[in-house]
């Protein structure tokens, strides 16, 4: 059996993640020497819920769904992780059980650096402690940003956010449009911004009729970001 490469692509969207492209090149190296490369098709559950920690993992290709389960027995979507995106590493720095599911979302490849290991590479580079101090940091100041998005702003305004979001992680150009790589039903849509899909579609028919976006099935095409970010501004 061979052993996995990375696709030029996939080597692309690790090396220029907003992360990992800050370390120095020899915690680079020396990251991506202990990874191991998966490639999965799509519904594969990679981490559950309340298991150990195991493994840390960066997405090279496709996304990660994070996922919770309702009271009642339904699957929330909390994010999908990008690629470029490390995870993992706080169930590992706190020695508590993973905080929900995590399932591929189309076919992706995952690095895997293996507890072990990881362990092994912050004994080794004390940036790599520092780093990870500062990423997470950061996804604190965005879960904050969130929280006061839910309580502060219009839904209108939180969905263009997150369209835009999407664009950004998940953008195909197509001379002016902007395409969404990313399979989302509505149903999906909305459990990101915190709200029915009812409501969510109401929203985006009114996107539509402002030039600001085309909806097709499973996929939305960003027509206008200067017109989506007047209605985040809104």
């Amino acid at each position: 059996m061979t052993t996995p490469v990375l696709t030029p692509e996939e080597r692309r969207n690790i090396e220029s993640g907003s992360w990992f492209s800050k370390l120095s090149p020899a915690l680079r190296h020396d990251i991506i020497s202990r990874t191991i490369i998966r490639r999965y098709p799509d519904g594969i559950q990679i981490g559950t819920r309340s298991a150990p920690a195991t493994d840390w993992v960066a997405v090279a290709s496709g996304a990660v769904r994070a996922s919770s389960v309702s009271m009642s027995g339904k699957q929330i979507t909390l994010t999908y992780v990008e690629p470029g995106t490390w995870f993992g590493d706080i169930s590992l720095f706190d020695g508590l059980p993973h905080t929900h599911d995590a399932t591929t979302h189309g076919p992706s490849t995952l690095l895997i650096v293996r507890k072990h290991d990881f362990f092994d590479l912050l004994s080794r580079h004390a940036e790599l402690s520092e780093a990870l101090l500062r990423l997470n940091c950061r996804r604190l100041r965005l879960m904050f940003a969130s929280f006061e998005d839910l309580n502060t702003r219009p839904l209108s305004a939180r969905l263009a956010k997150q369209v835009l979001h999407l664009s950004r992680s998940y953008g195909i150009s197509y001379g002016e449009e902007i395409r969404i790589g990313l399979q989302l039903a509505q149903e999906d849509l909305a459990q990101l911004v915190g709200a029915s899909r009812q409501r969510v579609n109401q929203e985006l028919k009114g996107f539509e009729r402002e030039g600001a976006v085309r909806v097709e099935p499973t996929r939305l095409v960003v027509l206008s970001r200067e017109k989506l970010m007047a209605i985040a501004e809104r």
